[in-house]
């Protein structure tokens, strides 16, 4: 039996499939390679010694998804791929309610009908909008400040009908907050295409000197240095607390939530501070206007993980600084780099 991972070839998806194998799993990846790298999938091969399978498909493709699943014993889905840029989501909300909630649809009905009852789910903070920090998993959701969002929270919540329908279906979402960093070999990490819509990579291209300076959306939050409040949370640590989820579908049918995330929230300016302590390499930086959908402060109640997953966050906020720019270095353009 398999475990399939869809988005395996994304940033969180590539270092999960590296913790399933070397946990002793059986992985499928299908991926559009829209968003990911097929060299993301060779490199998982070099860090783990393992092969995973690899189907190029698109999970909205519901006669391809039906196709992989058909040919295949799979056991659990490890569903990671959708769109997840924040900004983008409000200039482009068709694309993200189209490619975030069918694909959940899609592969739940294969579930179904494939008698798979396991499910793990990479849902977002973005689901609590602006509700009192710290966030906590029995809140009311407020997902409304931007289209992303949104997808999540009805994702979320098709899965829930669909556990209640299916008997013996387990389902856990995990609500993570903002993954930093990179696996330590540096042979994974995060790789946007074009300008990245995510504070790190931005940090360390202009730590490498691709681009000019980095510019901080927001100075007039309501924050100690003005600048948003976020929850860091290493890649890697992460990924562990996806193989957590994986065990608890095993033992617990119904739907089960989870924060993952440290419970500490660090500014923007914090986070450029401990960088440039880190490398030693100053960034120059401007303070813009915000951007759409953003909040103030964002950070999360990582007890209940810890309670029910024995799984809590270990990597400091200077470890996902070095891991985040030993990736940069060793990969200047990213998985384009020759090898």
């Amino acid at each position: 039996m398999a475990i399939l991972v869809t988005g395996g070839a994304g940033y969180i998806g590539s270092h999960t499939c590296v913790a399933l194998l070397e946990a002793g799993y059986r992985v499928i990846i299908a991926d559009n390679l829209c968003r990911g790298s097929a060299k993301a999938i060779k490199r998982i091969e070099c860090i783990t010694g393992k092969k995973p399978a690899f189907y190029c498909l698109d999970v909205t493709d519901a006669a391809a998804v039906d196709g992989l699943f058909a040919a295949n014993k799979i056991d659990s889905v490890l569903h990671f791929a959708g769109f997840k840029a924040v900004g983008e989501s409000v200039a482009k909300p068709l694309l993200y309610y189209y490619n975030n909630v069918v694909g959940t649809m899609v592969l739940a009905g294969a579930c179904q009908k494939y008698g798979v009852q396991h499910f793990v789910y990479s849902s977002s903070a973005t689901v609590y909008g602006p509700n009192k920090v710290p966030f906590r998993e029995d809140m009311l959701l407020l997902p409304a400040a931007n289209p992303y969002g949104e997808t999540k929270a009805i994702s979320e919540r098709i899965l829930t009908d669909a556990a209640k329908a299916n008997k013996g279906w387990s389902v856990v979402l995990l609500r993570y907050f903002n993954p930093l960093g990179a696996h330590e070999s540096g042979l994974l990490g995060e790789d946007p295409a074009g300008v990245p819509s995510n504070l790190m990579p931005y940090i360390t291209q202009v730590a490498a000197g691709k681009r000019e300076r980095l510019y901080i959306f927001g100075g007039d939050y309501n924050t100690p240095d003005g600048t948003g409040v976020r929850d860091y949370i290493h890649v890697m640590d992460l990924a562990a607390g996806h193989v957590r989820a994986l065990e608890k579908t095993k033992s617990s049918p119904g739907v089960h939530i989870y924060n993952l995330g440290s419970g500490v929230g660090y500014s923007v300016l914090e986070l450029v501070r401990t960088f440039e302590q880190v490398t030693g390499i100053a960034i120059p930086y401007e303070i813009t206007g915000r951007r759409p959908g953003d909040i103030d402060i964002c950070y999360a109640d990582p007890g209940k993980a810890y309670r029910e997953l024995g799984w809590k966050a270990g990597k400091t906020l200077a470890e996902m600084c070095r891991d985040a720019w030993r990736w940069q270095q060793a990969n200047p353009e990213g998985y384009a780099t020759a090898e």
